[in-house]
């Protein structure tokens, strides 16, 4: 039986941005299946420690799995080691791992997911980029991921600036989501924001777009 790939690839932009305070996460809330919208308030940004948290695009149930090993996987290393923290590059190591063995399972659905890692530890923030293969890239500035990406980039390339505050950081990830929600068909609905700083990890704005035609 041939697969059919439309039905299994997903379509999202997630951003990320280091700000000299932080750093800022923003996806978008349609879930797509093929031609078909699945989802019109998709949650794609997750806490998966008091530290970090993870912007997710691809295949939405090995998203979710991958998602909630890590949040147990980070808790019980945080229990066993008796560390104050778990260093955001461990966690990035942790979830790469996971997509390594996920790709080269053998499976009918191929597991395609890809994730944009934020965290704080006692090395400062740091900014991950973790490909469907397993890959690490570490980021100084902003990364983007999904069918929407190469619009978002092309916002941040123009508008984005070395030690913005955070509170710039969330309105230009904003502008970034509205460009690609224009024109990439797979995003849209909304967007959700959350920002990772001393604080910790905080949720800063969910904006829905209405779509329904009124009579």
């Amino acid at each position: 039986m041939e697969l059919d790939m439309n039905k299994s690839l997903k379509g999202t932009t997630t951003i990320g941005i280091v700000c000299k305070d932080g750093i800022v996460l923003a996806a978008d809330k349609r879930s797509s299946a093929g031609y078909r919208i699945a989802d019109k308030s998709a949650l794609k940004i997750h806490k998966i420690a008091d530290n970090m948290a993870v912007c997710m695009a691809g295949l939405v149930s090995d998203a979710q799995l991958i998602i909630k090993l890590a949040r147990s996987e980070l808790m019980l290393k945080k229990i066993r080691s008796d560390a104050p923290e778990v260093t955001v590059k461990e966690g990035a190591n942790l979830i790469a791992n996971i997509l390594y063995s996920n790709i080269r399972r053998p499976s009918m659905i191929p597991g395609i997911v890809g994730f944009i890692l934020a965290g704080k530890d006692s090395r400062g923030f740091s900014l991950y980029d973790l490909g469907m293969d397993g890959s690490v890239t570490l980021f100084d500035d902003y990364v983007s991921d999904g069918s929407g990406s190469d619009l978002a980039l092309g916002v941040l390339e123009a508008m984005y600036k070395k030690n913005i505050p955070v509170i710039e950081g969330v309105n230009l990830a904003v502008k970034a989501i509205s460009a690609a929600i224009s024109r990439d068909m797979p995003t849209g609905n909304g967007i959700d924001v959350m920002t990772i700083t001393d604080k910790g990890v905080s949720e800063i704005t969910t904006r829905t777009i209405e779509t329904k035609i009124l009579v």
